[in-house]
């Protein structure tokens, strides 16, 4: 009996592996081959034309970012885009969701309507936000003027660039936490809200004791899926100000672009791609570790009671 078990087995093992064996070989070199590679190269120094690196400088390149002001800035601007996304951004994602889960007139209108930008390229939507922000002929500084608060630079001044880019990313992505928000809430059984209604719980009682804590995994995607944006941040920036002015917009991943594709530094932009992705995969473990723990555990205690 155990020979024919174990025939079994190793063909289910084989028919597995030749199923997965081709996702397999595109992940090592699609994924794991090039951070391979940006690890090897940033103890170097190299331009990417000549080549292979062959001038060593060892930690210098790490040393080198971290001591550069444009890079401490990346962190700093970086921080403020995730703080600004986890108070504004997904509190307005969820707020929406929960009005467009009560029965209005229009609201499939609603949702797709709100939706809409997420389908957008970043390309598409940076254009579009240059022109509406211009500050000669932009539509936002036409309507400032008609009320008569006079027109902004928006994407010209320190001041207000990172403010400015934060109000595209939200017009970009709040859709998606919308519906990440919506889908949540659909998923809540009628019978709980009206069985806290019959206790009587109402709005502001149902919401925190019934739906905040049932939206709780959802929230925690959308929060994760949300910081780790904003530390890649690149598309918008880069086409909008390229990182100006005077760097006061620039992130990571412009900085890393700057140096690779600009200035041929690679093994300089090797080293900051890295740090990124370091920053990303830490704060990605850390947060499953001790946040996403709970939701986890529920989803691997239900495949073993499927089993």
């Amino acid at each position: 009996m155990t020979r024919p078990r174990s025939r079994g087995r190793l063909r289910g093992f084989t028919t597995v592996l030749l199923f997965l064996l081709p996702a397999l070989v595109l992940f090592l070199l699609l994924v794991v081959a090039p951070i391979a590679v940006a690890m090897y190269t940033s103890f170097f120094k190299w331009n990417g034309l000549r080549g292979l690196p062959t001038d060593f400088l060892g930690l210098d390149n790490y040393t080198r970012a971290f001591s550069d002001p444009v890079f401490l800035g990346d962190l700093w601007h970086g921080g403020v885009l995730i703080v600004l996304s986890l108070l504004v951004q997904l509190p307005m994602s969820l707020g929406l969701a929960l009005l467009l889960n009560q029965r209005l007139r229009g609201r499939a209108f609603y949702r797709l309507l709100f939706f809409a930008p997420y389908v957008l390229s970043e390309a598409i939507t940076a254009v579009l936000f240059t022109m509406i922000l211009s500050p000669d002929e932009g539509l936002a500084n036409q309507i400032l003027e008609s009320i008569g608060l006079g027109g902004l630079e928006w994407f010209a001044e320190p001041s207000t660039v990172l403010l400015s880019i934060f109000v595209v990313m939200t017009w970009k992505y709040f859709g998606f936490h919308m519906i990440l928000y919506l889908a949540g809430r659909q998923g809540i059984p009628e019978e709980l809200i009206e069985a806290a209604k019959i206790d009587g719980a109402a709005g502001w009682k149902v919401f925190r004791h019934v739906t905040l804590p049932l939206l709780g995994p959802t929230i925690r995607i959308s929060v994760f899926l949300s910081v780790i944006g904003a530390i890649q941040l690149f598309d918008l920036v880069w086409i909008i100000t390229d990182g100006g002015p005077s760097h006061a917009s620039e992130t990571m991943a412009v900085t890393m672009f700057q140096f690779g594709f600009k200035r041929f530094q690679v093994g300089y932009a090797s080293a900051i791609s890295v740090v990124i992705f370091l920053i990303s995969l830490v704060f990605a473990l850390l947060y499953q570790r001790y946040v996403m723990r709970r939701d986890l555990e529920g989803a691997t205690t239900v495949l073993r009671d499927q089993r």
